[in-house]
């Protein structure tokens, strides 16, 4: 589906750093020891508690630190031509921080938008013996899963005018508040997946902040202070009936958890 997020990918320093994180508030494992990509990245995958893999961990270098790459999580959205995608995301004031590069899992390409915020962009090819398969990392209502898409930005129209144009989104409802600006939210081929959120956090610059879900929001809470995360404002409810906190994991990636009360 065009535009549906595919994936997620963490970029750390240190994965097993941030292993009890994710372990305590999400049920993932990561591996101890990453494999080898064709440009030499040290990579994992990241496994769900229900044998499934909820994203992938790209290790930062000492190189990629040094260049500005800050620890955070990128999401991959699908798109049917790779090339056409980065030359429009190039002539709509976008950047391309890696070309169309083709491996075996599809033709992929990172890119930033007009205001700074990266995240990639991607056409998959399923494995040969499941030529079938779709992706399940988004999967709303699920523990262990992506329920929700945010980008933070300084100038939500511009940033709307970008990603519908080039990922085929509608962005025709949003919810005021005040002085700030329009939360704008998203939907790919009738799929509401996120937001356009039109103020920056003071813990946060202008990069995508994906919602993990969880069974017990309070229980994730605890975990997540309890394993070298830092929490930021209190659990609250949001439109729809679920509840939501925010936190940086101990590297220093924002992430947000979103849930039902537990018992």
């Amino acid at each position: 589906m065009a535009g549906r997020p595919i994936w997620y990918e963490l970029m750390t320093p240190d994965p097993a750093a941030v292993a009890p994180f994710y372990r305590a508030t999400l049920g993932w494992e990561i591996p101890s020891e990453g494999m080898t990509m064709p440009n030499g990245a040290d990579y994992r995958m990241i496994q769900r508690a229900d044998g499934g893999n909820a994203g992938g961990i790209l290790k930062l270098t000492d190189a990629m630190v040094n260049g500005g790459a800050p620890p955070g999580w990128l999401p991959y959205f699908h798109v049917p031509d790779v090339p056409a995608a980065v030359k429009q995301a190039e002539g709509a004031g976008g950047k391309a921080w890696m070309g169309p590069t083709t491996l075996p899992q599809g033709t992929m390409a990172m890119l930033a938008d007009p205001q700074g915020a990266p995240f990639y962009v991607m056409d998959p090819v399923p494995p040969p013996d499941r030529p079938d398969a779709k992706s399940d990392v988004f999967q709303p209502n699920t523990p262990g899963h992506a329920w929700w898409n945010e980008v933070q930005t300084g100038d939500e129209p511009a940033t709307n005018a970008f990603y519908t144009a080039l990922l085929g989104w509608t962005a025709e409802d949003g919810m005021p508040m005040g002085d700030k600006g329009v939360y704008r939210f998203v939907e790919a081929e009738g799929e509401r997946i996120g937001a356009i959120n039109p103020w920056l956090p003071e813990w946060m610059g202008k990069a995508w902040l994906p919602y993990f879900g969880v069974a017990d929001i309070q229980a994730a809470k605890d975990a997540a202070s309890a394993n070298g995360g830092k929490v930021h404002g209190d659990i609250h409810q949001v439109p729809g009936g679920s509840f939501i906190f925010a936190a940086t994991d101990p590297a220093g990636a924002p992430v947000a958890f979103v849930g039902e009360k537990g018992p």
